[in-house]
């Protein structure tokens, strides 16, 4: 069955089975798998969080569930129509305007806030079984790509080598590039863009043989797809390189096991085989960083307490190291503090020293 049709067939059911419902005189009714913490489990053998079996229902002759039921039912329905059967795309905001109008003969909208519409296409990703890039709704551009990578994207032959210190502005949707050409040893994604230009501007991706991706802070599913697809297809080892604080564990986890919020698609965007390059809290000690630290506020403690109770952390003995040294200094540490070395010591000495002798917390 080809790829369209897949899609246009898990959309179409979901109209097919509220409409059974009528034609027997039963309340039209939606099942869909609990999001929340309460049904995620942690996979120990895959080593990703999943989605359980926990599901609940939306009928449509319940006050507390009209609302969302009409937004569900209107937003796959614009889905289908205006975006699959078209071959076109859409951006979260777009479906929201799209969707946002008044019910004939009522002041009522059917979403008022993006919010809303966003939390429905979540949904639909879990009812259908598809991805929100399957279902052709896109999210904001907030990445980069550096390296010896040649990308085809929308026809466009890409040398990712060839793009400037910027480099290659990643898509929201990763699924639809093809590699055509890639040269590198591993890929190392970071959470901050300034530490990105730093090394592409050192050349580190040239001298060391690597590809440079970056996001701004938490990163996007386009990225952690677009990485899982080198780890696979290419088979490159991914590092992380965070702040050394329990943000930056928490971006590194997302990577490697997947995130709460998502783990109905853990499937596609975790990379179980992922390592953290740094900062870590050894590295305070190493390099004389502590008169460097941030001190920690009741908000960073209570993270820490916080994250490091989840499954995939509280075993951990590296991490747990690492969450009790932060404990212990009272701070965090940025990766600029580096740059107290000099001005080019993280992409010269840090980081080709770490990577050489595999100093990684897995």
């Amino acid at each position: 069955m080809a790829k369209k049709d897949k899609q246009k067939e898990k959309l179409s059911e979901l109209g097919e089975k509220i409409v059974k419902d009528i034609d027997k005189n039963k309340n039209p009714s939606i099942t869909i798998p609990i999001r929340a913490l309460t049904n995620i489990e942690f996979n120990e053998k895959t080593k990703t969080l999943e989605l359980g079996k926990k599901t609940a229902s939306r009928y449509f002759f319940n006050v507390a569930h009209a609302k969302k039921f009409l937004q569900t039912v209107e937003i796959a329905s614009i889905i289908k129509k205006e975006l699959i059967d078209t071959g076109k795309h859409e951006h979260l905001r777009g479906v929201f305007y799209i969707t946002k109008r008044t019910i004939p003969e009522t002041n009522i909208n059917i979403v008022d806030d993006q919010t809303e519409s966003d939390k429905i296409i979540e949904d639909l990703e879990v009812i259908t079984g598809l991805s929100r890039e399957q279902l052709h709704v896109s999210a904001n551009k907030m990445g980069s790509l550096v390296g010896n990578i040649i990308i085809e994207d929308s026809g466009d032959t890409i040398n990712c080598a060839k793009l400037g210190k910027g480099g290659y502005s990643i898509p929201s949707i990763t699924d639809e590039l093809s590699f055509k050409k890639v040269n590198a040893k591993y890929v190392l994604y970071m959470e901050k863009a300034a530490i990105f230009e730093r090394l592409s501007e050192d050349k580190f991706w040239q001298k060391n043989n690597a590809i440079l991706v970056t996001s701004q802070g938490q990163t996007t599913r386009g990225i952690r797809r677009l990485l899982q697809r080198l780890a696979e297809e290419e088979n490159l080892p991914i590092y992380v390189l965070c702040d050394g604080d329990i943000y930056g564990a928490y971006i590194y986890s997302v990577v490697k096991y997947g995130s709460i919020a998502l783990a109905h698609a853990s499937e596609r965007l975790t990379i179980p085989s992922v390592k953290y390059v740094g900062i870590t809290m050894e590295d305070v000690v190493k390099y004389d960083l502590k008169k460097h630290l941030i001190k920690l506020d009741e908000k960073d403690l209570a993270r820490i307490k916080q994250v490091s109770q989840y499954d995939w952390f509280k075993d951990n003995k590296a991490w747990q190291k690492q969450f009790k040294m932060m404990k212990e200094f009272n701070g965090k540490v940025e990766i600029q503090a580096l740059a107290t070395k000099g001005v080019s010591f993280i992409s010269e000495k840090y980081l080709p020293e770490k990577i050489k002798n595999k100093e990684f917390i897995d």
